[in-house]
């Protein structure tokens, strides 16, 4: 669980290298593109131009490298060659990456074309609820602070928290112990120690937090077809407080992309 120096600045190299990838995804992903077109465009980059693996491909037998959520789908979305974005849509693109034997997890928000200002709200109001539990993390507090962190900003703004997905300690593997939940009571659950990394993920969904999964086995979808955002970084505890590992570029910072 708790991470050296130098492994962690292995996750930290990681970290940098998944920041490009959106780096690069902020200049392609539009309106007319396939999911499809974005894994593969991902793959190629993640293999060729940054020389480190896409660790999601064959996880748990996953069949791509990213997934791609769509307004109501919620997390676990598939790349099909037959879904296009389209003017209105929101996206979470969810990618892996694995250099020198750990892992790196992120995903963001894109808006395409002429969003609603209710689902600009949600992705900004998501945003700001991962960043409110970031902001929790330091040696000595509790998982409890971080998920009544997000959950007391998302309800505050009239959205609901799903439960049954969470953050999740990485390393070597994708998912290792603790279980980041994004809700919960301040000062309960395990206490933070330097050297600890995981991802902040939360969820956020317009109407009810209930969700069904499809036939596929993979896509969640909002079970009442309301609107549903996400974003997520890697964050290594420190001796004073928080490194977030997964953030991109000055000129390209973790804020909600139009496109």
């Amino acid at each position: 669980m708790i991470k050296t120096p130098a492994q962690l600045a292995v996750m930290r190299e990681a970290g940098r290298l998944l920041a490009q990838v959106f780096d690069m995804l902020d200049g392609f992903v539009a309106a007319g593109r396939s999911t499809l077109e974005l894994d593969s465009t991902v793959e190629a980059f993640i293999r060729n131009d940054l020389k480190a693996r896409p660790a999601s491909l064959g996880q748990y037998d996953y069949p791509f490298c990213i997934n791609t959520s769509i307004n109501e789908v919620v997390c676990h979305g598939m790349p099909s060659a037959k879904q296009f974005l389209k003017d209105g849509d929101i996206i979470n693109i969810d990618i892996t990456l694995e250099k020198g034997g750990f892992i790196a997890d992120s995903s963001k928000m894109y808006m395409i074309g002429n969003v609603t200002p209710k689902a600009r709200r949600l992705v900004d109001m998501t945003f700001e609820a991962m960043w409110a539990g970031i902001r929790q993390v330091k040696p000595g507090a509790r998982l409890g602070d971080i998920g009544h962190a997000i959950q007391s900003h998302a309800q505050a703004n009239g959205y609901s928290v799903v439960r049954e997905y969470c953050g999740h300690g990485i390393g070597r593997q994708m998912h290792e112990e603790p279980q980041i939940l994004h809700f919960g009571r301040p000062g309960t659950g395990l206490e933070l120690r330097q050297g600890m990394v995981f991802t902040i993920e939360p969820m956020l969904n317009q109407g009810s937090a209930k969700t069904r999964s499809l036939k596929d086995g993979w896509t969640v979808v909002t079970k009442d077809n309301s609107l549903s955002a996400q974003w997520e970084h890697t964050v290594a505890v420190t001796a004073d407080g928080f490194e977030v590992l997964t953030l991109q570029t000055p000129q390209n910072l973790h804020t909600p992309q139009t496109l």
